[in-house]
């Protein structure tokens, strides 16, 4: 695995020297930080998968982003997927975390390989990283048929390969074949002349909306507060632990700390969300006869 400088190799090296993690002792790790925030365990888990980080941020380098960064996307998508990662699941730690991995890398290819040719969407990112090797491919296959396919023939066949609508081919095909050009360029070359950067429209919020998002926020979080107040104690607990902690706790974990089972503790969660609904429908029809 090619590097672009010495810091990356070291941290290869040392990636490599890292120890691999049974699966026993991966999911005990992985319990240590979703129930007790063991920052060793963390720190353990992600060091022990870092070879992974690394071995996959090196099949990205074809599109010209330095080593050194890919590695930090990496490392970040592999930190993002231990937060996530529930052992209870019966996964292992590697197959979950190369999902997080390959997709905080290609993110953040995407958002350096153009800020105007490129997209966000899952066809535009099947479409970027696979549309040249799929392309390729059907053009041999073709030329060995001694078929000439033409540009249409080609878009409609890469659509159906890569399961894509075939505007979103032609769209790609356009951002990557353009060139990029400054938004601070000027558009004319007369004196008076503007920069394109001032033609784009301001998608930020206005004012008023601004205003009235901010009251309908703080109006549903007093609501919410309220609803929460007609709740016990318990009730309270399960429904912060279960809706407003991230990652949520699960059934089992919040029986085992209550010392109720985990069909008793669902049960306690539907009857508080049935109370709050009730306390929230009570205020909505106070407003609305207040309105009236």
């Amino acid at each position: 695995m090619a590097l672009d400088h010495p810091r990356d190799m070291s941290m290869s090296r040392q990636a490599m020297k890292a120890e691999l993690l049974d699966a026993e002792t991966e999911s005990r790790l992985a319990y240590a930080w979703r129930d007790d925030r063991d920052e060793q365990a963390l720190h353990r888990l992600i060091t022990a998968y870092m070879r992974l980080a690394i071995s996959m941020a090196a099949k990205f380098r074809r599109y010209g982003a330095p080593m050194n960064d890919l590695i930090q996307e990496a490392g970040l998508g592999l930190m993002k997927a231990a937060d996530k990662f529930d052992p209870g699941r019966g996964v292992r730690f590697s197959t979950y975390a190369s999902w997080w991995i390959k997709a905080s890398i290609q993110d953040y290819v995407m958002r350096n390989w153009s800020m105007v040719r490129t997209g966000s969407t899952s066809s535009q990112k099947s479409l970027f990283f696979n549309m040249r090797r799929v392309q390729a491919r059907l053009e041999r296959e073709a030329a060995s048929d001694g078929v000439n396919l033409d540009r249409h023939q080609l878009h409609e066949m890469i659509a159906a390969e890569i399961g894509v609508p075939l505007r979103d081919v032609e769209m790609m095909e356009g951002r990557l074949a353009g060139s990029d050009f400054s938004l601070n360029a000027m558009q004319s070359a007369e004196e008076d002349g503007r920069e394109w950067i001032d033609a784009l429209e301001d998608e930020r919020d206005q004012a008023a909306e601004v205003v009235e998002h901010r009251h309908d926020t703080r109006q549903l979080r007093q609501w919410l507060l309220s609803a929460m107040q007609a709740l016990n104690e318990r009730e309270r607990f399960i429904v912060r632990e279960r809706k407003l902690r991230d990652p949520a706790r699960t059934l089992e974990s919040l029986g085992q700390e209550l010392g109720l089972s985990k069909e008793r503790v669902r049960q306690l969660e539907a009857a508080a969300f049935v109370k709050m609904r009730k306390s929230l429908e009570a205020q909505s029809r106070e407003v609305q006869h207040f309105l009236a």
